[in-house]
């Protein structure tokens, strides 16, 4: 077996890993990243970045009927050339990678190709596929634990990749299903559930909890509710998936739930050779039997230790799988030198890709020498890339009464503004902060168009402790989404000039 030496040793390549690795090159360091599939993770390849390559063409197809029907541009949908799609996403996410794969090896950044197991607090075996042995790896400074997450399964539902799918494989699953059954309302759950409705299919969305998007904001998961219901999504909430078998192929009446809609263009040729029957208990009534050609569980994810043989480094996981930091300020785990980022860590780190990111920032300016700020986890945006978007950051008004904080509230409709009617798809803006001009900014939250590109302006505010007045006293431009944010702060501030409190 040989040995090799290092600075520091990242186990996983994903947005957590290769975040951690590029910074601590950067910063002068040695690095070692292992990882067994392709650099990028699952937010590259398979989620994250596919998943808007395919949301943007069904904002695209969706296009087609709001110019039909609003602008009297006399356009229709002919139909969906899968393949072409398909040809498109899969360029934009080979390009990505191509280029993290340079940017670590501008960086030095060597990468092993491998399965990464422990075997001492700083050293890693590593089994490199057709080396005809293990490589035996030691990390001077420390070791960053990076292997994420994976979709979470239900017994009995073991994934087909065709007529059972998880957010792993939804988008690499042949054709273009008539009928999607979605398990799952959170934001993984919503986004599917939107882009098969695009593409034409019948949808049902059906999630536990007595609303979707459970941990956001009640106005956010209504007014979300209410425009996929306009869509012609059928929302289940409060409900629960009893059982589930696969069947023979359907009738093209099987799909009980969902109302169609005219103006969904051409839906898929389907999947040929049956789908799924499942039996669903609402929150009232007797039980529904829902038939579609397709079940997508999106039911959260799990995190990935599977043979790494944590316990050689003194590691164990918690209740759910999780390794926690014994501090956050670093991520450092109880085992000193041993550091955690990404999907691995439990709440209050949010399993988000661009909180890895800042994750990794950390933990590899830790091992510099550096002392950089902690990340803020009440100050990482969170998006919905549905049709429409969600879009917030920092508390909920319910979580910031819980808090006990008194709260000032304001909300205000898209469509007040000129270009909110332009675009005529609703939404809101609702502010939660301290009572006065000057009491801070708790809570942004955002429904509507593109409101994922209006967050970052409220994540400032929230993460400076800002107040209504401070964001005020900036301007806005005209005609623009933004300036219902810019109006909403006004309002608070007691500067309203189109709303007042």
């Amino acid at each position: 077996m040989s040995g090799n030496t290092t600075d520091v040793i990242v186990i996983g390549g994903g947005t957590g890993g290769y975040s951690t690795a590029l910074r601590a090159a950067h910063l002068g360091l040695g690095v070692t990243l292992v990882e067994r599939d392709l650099v990028g993770g699952t937010c590259l390849h398979r989620g994250c970045v596919p998943s808007k390559a395919m949301l943007h063409a069904a904002e695209l197809i969706d296009g087609v009927a709001e110019a039909r029907e609003r602008w009297g541009v006399k356009a229709t949908l002919d139909s969906i050339d899968w393949s072409a799609l398909v040809a498109t996403r899969d360029d934009i996410v080979s390009r990505n990678h191509k280029g993290v794969e340079g940017q670590l090896s501008a960086a030095g950044v060597t990468v092993v190709r491998g399965t990464a197991a422990l075997a001492g607090p700083r050293t890693v075996r590593v089994d490199v596929p057709g080396a005809g042995g293990a490589e035996l790896w030691t990390a001077r400074r420390g070791l960053v634990l990076a292997t994420g997450s994976r979709p979470r399964t239900l017994p009995g539902l073991e994934p087909t990749g065709k007529h059972v799918v998880t957010s792993d494989d939804a988008l690499f699953a042949p054709g273009l299903p008539r009928s999607v059954l979605v398990l799952g309302g959170g934001a993984i759950g919503v986004e599917y559930a939107s882009f098969h409705r695009s593409m034409g299919a019948e949808v049902t969305l059906v999630e536990a909890a007595e609303r979707l998007l459970p941990l956001e904001d009640a106005d956010v998961s209504r007014q979300l509710t209410r425009a996929l219901k306009k869509r012609g999504i059928t929302v289940l909430t409060g409900a629960r998936l009893l059982d589930a078998h696969l069947t023979g192929a359907p009738p093209a009446d099987a799909h009980r739930s969902g109302t169609g809609r005219s103006d969904a263009g051409t839906p898929g040729a389907g999947t040929p050779g049956g789908g799924v029957a499942a039996r669903v208990q609402p929150a009232r009534g007797e039980a529904l039997v829902i038939t579609a050609e397709r079940l997508l569980v999106a039911v959260g994810r799990v995190p990935v230790t599977d043979g790494l043989n944590l316990a050689a480094a003194g590691l164990t996981t918690d209740e759910r799988g999780h390794v926690p930091p014994a501090d956050w300020a670093t991520l450092e785990t109880a085992v000193p030198g041993v550091y955690v980022v990404g999907d691995l860590l439990p709440p209050p780190s949010l399993g988000l890709a661009h909180a890895s990111f800042a994750e990794g920032l950390v933990v590899a300016e830790t091992l510099a020498g550096l002392a950089p700020r902690p990340v803020d986890y009440a100050a990482v945006p969170r998006v919905t890339y549905s049709s429409p978007q969600t879009a917030s950051v920092g508390l909920s008004e319910a979580a910031a009464k819980d808090a006990g904080h008194e709260v000032a509230v304001n909300v205000l409709p898209l469509t007040a503004t000129a270009k909110g009617m332009v675009h005529g798809q609703g939404g809101m803006v609702k502010v939660v902060a301290e009572p006065g001009p000057e009491g801070r900014v708790l809570g942004v939250h955002l429904v509507g168009p593109h409101v994922s590109e209006m967050i970052s302006e409220s994540q400032l505010a929230v993460a400076w402790d800002a107040s209504p007045a401070d964001i005020a006293q900036h301007i806005h431009p005209h005609p623009t989404l933004t300036e219902a944010v810019g109006e909403t702060f006004l309002t608070l501030a007691g500067r309203g000039l189109h709303q007042h409190a």
